[in-house]
């Protein structure tokens, strides 16, 4: 397929797409990655390094570093299985958990999306008025979501070129940012003496970092499904990966620097204050991305959606109409929390977000283990969408087990505004979870599997 053979308005949902419409390269994966990482979320999300965990600069930094490398290899380890199977992430659960048992993750993969989506709006809009005042918040609110939702509209071919876009632009943003520190020489010479080390403030920056990279795992085949089966897993790993910690790691590295400043907590304030004159293009700018982030949202949240109901209504072939629609109701849903709530409402959704968080590690561990070590990337993906779950059937019991497990072991590590475990409180607030997630169920999992495999043998032997 040529380029000039793709098409600017997408008709495809969740179903497979065919050999003769796949196109695109591994490094579309790092344009698109790159872009999404760098706004005003992963600076934030970086400055809890230094003023959460009180880190100093240094340790903030290698703990931020770290995190980022290792949970991206999680995250991109998904990316394989668009090219190879063509189909959405949570259709793809499906080999897993059955049609009825991935349907749980699907929902909270839904919600995520739309609480990712009023939060990227929600920043866009106070960022922007912050740096123009005489912008009304909701106006600016509407208008970014109103962009996002063109684009998700369009669809995957166009959500993938202003991915490239907005790596030009996040690259220009990060030059602008550092090179304006370096010539105007805010940074207090003694800032790398601010903050103290800590084991327990390196975990827990390390864990931010790592929970915010594997927190993307449900997108990454929606947007890798297209590329050639002849791709690879390899160039579409080390794309995603490559995307999302080049992306990442300035901006948090940024927000630790920020992190330092902001005696009053506020990082976005204190990178204004730092950047002087440059502040509103810094702030256009990195808007620019946080539209195309929300786009990436909200397609994502529009193919959950037509998965969870397409598993309770099989006979239903979704097109055009349904893709539409649902990225319609994902983004009126995002738009009017991100107006109508309050700051605490959203901060607080947001929360109850990261605290479901726990019910995707395991989800990620079976997926992957079930994808490289289990069925080796050989699934019947006709099985996927068929009204009895086919040979996956319409519940894994294996799988959920699994998964029921995961979620029990990593309670007592959790570290939201909502719970925090008791162990996680020992750890002066430090979430292991996604460790102890992944480190139980990954073995726990291919156990229960190889052990239902002997007993199938020996049934039919």
């Amino acid at each position: 397929m040529t380029q000039s053979d793709v098409s600017y308005l997408e008709h495809d949902t969740i179903y497979p797409i065919p050999p003769e419409r796949r196109h695109g390269t591994a490094g579309h994966l790092f344009a698109l990655w790159f872009g999404a990482n760098v706004r005003l979320l992963t600076l934030v999300t970086g400055s809890l390094a230094t003023t959460s965990f009180h880190l100093g600069f240094v340790s903030a930094a290698c703990a931020l570093f770290l995190g980022n490398v290792v949970g991206a290899v999680f995250m991109a380890a998904h990316a394989a299985q668009g090219p190879r199977l063509g189909v959405p992430q949570m259709i793809q659960s499906r080999g897993q958990f059955g049609t009825y048992g991935s349907a749980l993750v699907t929902v909270v993969v839904v919600m995520m999306y739309t609480g990712y989506t009023a939060s990227n709006a929600a920043v866009a809009g106070r960022s922007i008025h912050g740096a123009f005042p005489w912008v009304a918040t909701p106006v600016i609110i509407a208008l970014v979501g109103a962009v996002a939702l063109g684009i998700a509209i369009m669809g995957h071919d166009i959500i993938h070129r202003c991915g490239r876009v907005t790596t030009v632009v996040a690259a220009a943003t990060l030059v602008l940012c550092f090179g304006v520190l370096m010539v105007r020489h805010v940074l207090p010479p003694d800032i790398l003496s601010h903050g103290v080390y800590s084991t327990q403030g390196f975990l827990g920056a390390l864990s931010v970092a790592a929970l915010w990279q594997i927190s993307y795992a449900p997108y990454v085949s929606d947007y890798s499904r297209y590329l050639p089966q002849r791709t690879g897993a390899a160039p579409a790993f080390w794309g995603t990966w490559g995307g999302v910690v080049v992306g990442a790691v300035p901006l948090m590295l940024l927000g630790a620097l920020m992190g330092v400043l902001a005696t009053d907590g506020d990082v976005v304030g204190a990178l204004t204050r730092s950047l002087g004159p440059f502040a509103a293009p810094a702030i256009v700018l990195l808007t620019v991305t946080l539209a195309c982030c929300g786009a990436i949202d909200i397609y994502g949240g529009m193919l959950a959606s037509i998965t969870l109901l397409q598993t309770f209504a099989p006979d239903w072939r979704p097109g055009l109409r349904a893709r539409v629609g649902f990225c319609i109701f994902i983004a009126v849903l995002g738009i009017g929390m991100a107006i109508g709530a309050q700051a605490d409402f959203l901060h607080s959704y947001m929360n109850f977000l990261f605290l479901l968080l726990c019910v995707l590690i395991p989800w990620t561990a079976i997926n992957l283990v079930d994808y490289y070590l289990i069925h080796h990337g050989d699934y019947d993906v006709s099985s996927f969408f068929k009204r009895d779950g086919g040979i996956y059937g319409r519940i894994n019991t294996t799988a959920l087990i699994a998964y029921g497990v995961g979620i029990a072991v990593q309670m007592p590590f959790v570290a939201t505004d909502l719970y925090t475990g008791p162990i996680a409180r020992a750890l002066g607030g430090a979430d292991l979870s996604w460790i102890v997630g992944l480190v139980v169920v990954s073995p726990l999992y291919y156990g229960l599997c190889r052990l239902e495999q002997a007993r199938a043998v020996r049934r039919t032997g």
